[in-house]
């Protein structure tokens, strides 16, 4: 949730860097960093910019974005990136506002992750399709 936005932000990447303040349990990362060693970036598969001129297109109120915020969320990010091997999205939501309600959030949310899995799909075929050409 972001308590500084009144749309949802599509966040295309996740940084290892900046961790410097405390989190409510009072930890901070080792070095500042998510994971040592790690690249300084990673960014999804999924092209957030180009799904989210999409989705405004369908009307959404949505805005990308390429910085979750050097706190638990990009932390959070950095490591699914990571760990999943760039096959990772993160969504802020509004904490508040008319926009925060489940009413409002829960289509606009299905529909944003659809469009995800779409863009995907279309991905893999278009791999599938390379693939088939070389081999």
């Amino acid at each position: 949730m972001s308590d500084s936005s009144a749309c949802i932000s599509l966040e295309q990447t996740g940084k290892n860097h900046g961790y410097r303040d405390r989190d409510v349990c009072a930890f901070c990362p080792v070095n500042h960093c998510c994971i040592e060693g790690g690249p300084d970036r990673l960014d999804s598969i999924i092209d957030m910019r180009s799904l989210s001129k999409d989705l405004k297109q369908m009307g959404l109120d949505v805005i990308y974005s390429r910085d979750a915020g050097r706190y638990l969320c990009d932390f959070v990010y950095y490591c699914s990136l990571h760990h999943g091997h760039v096959r990772a999205a993160f969504i802020h939501v509004p904490a508040s506002g008319s926009m925060a309600t489940p009413d409002r959030l829960v289509p606009l949310l299905q529909t944003v992750i659809q469009a995800m899995l779409n863009q995907l799909e279309a991905l893999q075929t278009s791999l599938a399709k390379l693939f088939n050409q070389i081999y």
